[in-house]
C-alpha cells in the first residue's frame, strides 16, 4: 500500500477494501498468503497480475454471469485516490457493492491436494463418489463442486457438503451457486487448455445485488486456482505450477508450521513473481508490462 494512503475500511489476506458508499475500491496488494498465514514478504507485481487476470475473465465471461467490476481505469478513481494513481494503476478494481454470500465455491477438475488425501481414504470427496484407480493429478471425469465456508483471517476455511450449503443459503441459491461455478470453470478450463494451462481447481465468490446473483472478488487467478503447465503434464506425479504452490512447497520443506512463517529467500520471491507473470502472459496472450509505465 502507498505509505500515506488512508487505512482501508477492511482488509483481506491480499486485498485492501475502501467503502465508497454504493461502490467499493478493491486494491490488490503484493502480499502473499499460504496455509492461512500472511507471509512477511511481498511478491513483486503480484497484485497487478491478479487484478488484470480477474479483469480479463470478468470481461470474457460477462455473458455467462453478471459481475461486480465497474472499472480499472485510473481516470475513474475517486478524487481522493488520484494522487496515488501510480501505485494503484493495474491493481485496483472499482466494483459494485454486493451482499457477499457466505461460501467459497470450489470446483475441482483434477485430483490433488486435500481432495487427493480424502479420496485415498474414502474414494470420495465431500461425499461425492469418484471412480476407483485415480492417482495424483488424475483428471476427474466430470468437474465437481465442493463448497467451503469463508473463514476470517487466521482461521481455516471449513469444507462443507452440498446439503450443508443448502442449509446455509437455501436450496434454490445453492443450486444457482453450483451451476454457475461449474459453468464458469468448464468454459475457463477449455480456454486455458488451448493456451497451455491446465486449471486443476479454482474457487469463486458470489454476492447479491437486489435479487441478482453476481460474481465478485477475484476470478480464476494464480491465488484462487491451481494452474499447471499443459506441456509435460503427467498423471501420477505432483505437477509444477504457475501459482503459489511454489511458495507452499518451500514452506513445507523449511517450516514446521509453528509460530510465525519465515521470510522467503530472494530466489523464491523472484521465481514466484515470474510464475505469476507467466500465467498472465499465457492466459491473456500479451506481454506483461506494469501499468505505471503507461501512465
Amino acid at each position: 500500500m502507498a505509505s500515506d494512503m488512508k487505512r482501508p475500511d477492511s482488509q483481506g489476506k491480499v486485498r485492501d477494501i475502501y467503502d465508497l458508499g454504493d461502490k467499493l475500491l478493491m486494491v490488490a496488494s503484493d502480499r502473499i498468503s499460504a496455509f492461512d498465514y500472511i507471509l512477511p514478504d511481498e511478491i513483486p507485481y503480484k497484485g497487478e497480475v491478479l487484478t488484470r487476470i480477474s479483469k480479463f475473465w470478468f470481461e470474457k465471461f460477462k455473458e455467462l454471469i453478471p459481475h461486480h467490476l465497474i472499472s480499472t481505469d485510473v481516470k475513474d478513481l475517486p478524487e481522493e485516490f488520484k494522487e496515488y494513481a501510480e501505485y494503484l494503476a493495474g491493481r485496483f478494481m472499482l466494483v459494485k457493492k454486493a451482499e457477499t454470500l457466505p461460501a467459497e465455491c470450489i470446483v475441482r477438475g483434477y485430483l490433488t491436494g486435500s481432495g487427493k488425501k480424502e479420496y485415498d481414504k474414502t474414494g470420495t470427496i465431500k461425499g461425492i463418489e469418484l471412480p476407483s484407480g485415480l492417482v495424483e493429478a488424475s483428471k476427474i471425469p466430470h468437474a465437481i463442486f465442493t463448497p467451503s465456508t469463508k473463514a476470517e483471517i487466521g482461521d481455516h476455511d471449513e469444507n462443507i457438503s452440498f446439503s450443508r450449503l443448502e442449509e446455509i443459503v437455501g436450496k434454490e441459491l445453492a443450486a444457482k451457486l453450483k451451476d454457475a461455478s461449474l459453468k464458469i470453470y468448464e468454459a475457463a478450463a477449455e480456454y486455458a487448455r488451448e493456451r497451455g494451462i491446465i486449471i486443476a481447481d479454482t474457487k469463486f465468490e458470489f454476492g447479491m445485488i437486489d435479487d441478482e446473483m453476481i460474481l465478485i472478488d477475484e476470478c480464476i487467478t494464480p491465488d484462487s486456482s491451481r494452474f499447471w503447465p499443459l506441456e509435460g503434464y503427467k498423471e501420477g506425479e505432483v505437477q509444477p505450477s504457475f501459482d503459489k504452490q511454489y511458495v507452499r512447497n518451500w514452506l513445507k520443506a523449511n517450516w514446521d508450521m509453528q509460530g510465525e512463517p519465515p521470510h522467503l529467500p530472494q530466489e523464491v520471491i523472484e521465481e514466484t513473481s515470474k510464475k505469476y507473470i507467466q500465467a498472465y502472459e499465457l492466459l491473456v496472450g500479451e506481454k506483461f508490462v506494469p501499468m505505471k509505465e503507461s501512465l
